[in-house]
């Protein structure tokens, strides 16, 4: 029999998700666009977004408990077969892709450890050293989380515990040393050049990034002891995230002095965290990071291979992802997964190329399935609050989109085409036999031609 996810593990599963490698290196990234005044407005923003973001999905799960798939499900049951396949592929390409960075990310941290100036062992991450290593941590998870979810989400909870201890001695820190007059230096970001909502504008993508896997409890609601505590998770995890993040960026302001911390290497934190404890500084943080990091890549794993599952289940994604093994596990899922992580990998070795791009593109991919649960609540809702929670939902998803730019979204087609193939093949596995609606004809041609100039634009 099946353990179910309590609580607390779900609750560690989505704050272990959001909070990954951004945080330690939020102080210089937020410093480098943003005045104080900026970070006020656009944090206020994003929680306030984000927030409404958490309560839509908590309402959801109160409204309709039947759909397990989470934000697949809501996009499959709101607007149709295609646009919820393309829910589920556009989230599974951004885990994968995701994944991938986190594993680079562990061999470049450790190499703090390991390299010397006249000696370059992990480097970036991708050395073959490196690559040897993030392959060896890719199969050993894989293991893990084939022992059954419940097992990797109870070694999430205890990494999600490890990781707030750095982050919490550096808020600890950075309070004692706070300065008023450091932090309301320039306070509008005149020396930046730029107006206040152009830098708040600025901010969005870097405050909506740092929150991905917000939905990560709703992701793996079919496997919640209490359907309840899915949107209870999320609230505690989205809470629990924007206090660390609101607390770790404006304390570092009232440290140095912004241009100081713009110029700052990354991860940022570790320079703060020299400045406030001595020598030892760099190295707690590289420590926390490499702890968070595997954290993160660890719950990422669980939802990246969750998703395939339950498309398969649902007859989007071909019918032999829909295996589980003895333990429950998604097999067949997982494999599909790592086995495109490890290829990944491999390309980022053989090419030392920087794939920074890629990930910004498969970033944004999340943004639209974020933008169909706001748009899914506003359909189905009846009650007044549930209305005005959807139509926030929806507006902060239109503003993400807005302030992340058309160009980026119009390359994400071009990893939507190949998807195509993925979702008529899986309707042959299934033995589906109707034909598709016009309005999701039309919408495979728009797709298809867009991915034309998508494909040039990005190869230029």
């Amino acid at each position: 029999m099946e353990k179910k996810l309590g609580l607390s593990a779900l609750t560690a599963l989505v704050l272990s998700s959001m909070l990954g490698a951004g945080v330690f290196s939020l102080p210089q990234n937020m410093a480098e666009i943003a005045s104080p005044a900026a970070l006020l407005i656009g944090w206020a923003i994003t929680g306030a977004g984000i927030l409404l973001l958490a309560f839509a999905m908590l309402i959801l799960t109160r409204l309709r408990p039947d759909l397990d798939g989470g934000i697949f499900t809501y996009a499959r049951e709101g607007f149709g077969e295609l646009i919820g396949f393309c829910s589920a592929w556009g989230y599974w390409l951004c885990a994968v892709i995701a994944n991938v960075s986190y594993l680079v990310i562990v061999f470049s941290a450790l190499s703090f450890f390991t390299d010397r100036p006249e000696m370059r062992f992990f480097g970036d991450g991708n050395t073959w050293q490196a690559i040897v290593g993030a392959s060896l941590l890719l199969w050993f998870v894989h293991a893990l989380v084939l022992r059954g979810v419940q097992t990797a989400a109870s070694i999430n909870l205890a990494a999600t515990l490890a990781k707030l201890v750095p982050l919490g001695l550096f808020i600890v820190l950075a309070a004692i040393a706070f300065h008023y007059d450091t932090f309301r230096l320039d306070f509008s970001g005149i020396a930046l050049g730029v107006p206040v909502w152009e830098q708040v504008k600025n901010t969005m993508l870097i405050t909506l990034w740092v929150f991905i896997g917000v939905e990560g409890a709703v992701v793996v609601s079919a496997r919640a002891r209490d359907k309840r505590d899915v949107g209870r998770a999320t609230l505690l995890a989205v809470l629990a995230a924007l206090g660390v993040y609101l607390l770790v960026t404006l304390l570092s302001l009232g440290v140095i002095p912004r241009p100081e911390l713009a110029a700052m290497r990354n991860p940022s934190m570790a320079g703060l965290m020299v400045r406030l404890m001595g020598s030892w500084g760099d190295v707690v943080i590289a420590a926390g990071l490499i702890v968070s990091v595997c954290g993160a890549y660890l719950s990422w794993t669980i939802m990246a291979a969750e998703v395939p599952l339950l498309a398969a289940t649902h007859q989007a994604f071909p019918r032999l992802f829909a295996r589980q093994n003895k333990n429950n596990a998604p097999s067949a899922s997982l494999w599909l997964t790592n086995i495109s992580v490890q290829v990944s990998l491999v390309l980022i070795w053989l090419t030392g190329s920087d794939y920074n791009t890629l990930l910004t593109i498969a970033s944004e991919m999340i943004l639209v399935p974020y933008l169909l649960v706001g748009a899914f609540l506003l359909k189905i809702s009846r009650r007044p609050l549930h209305r005005a929670v959807a139509i926030g939902a929806c507006l902060y998803g239109l503003w993400l989109l807005y302030a992340s730019g058309p160009m980026h979204l119009l390359l994400s087609v071009v990893l939507y085409a190949p998807g195509l193939l993925v979702f008529i093949y899986a309707r042959r596995t299934h033995d589906i036999a109707s034909l598709l609606k016009r309005r999701e004809r039309v919408l495979i041609g728009l797709l298809l031609i867009a991915a034309v100039p998508a494909t040039w634009m990005l190869m230029g």
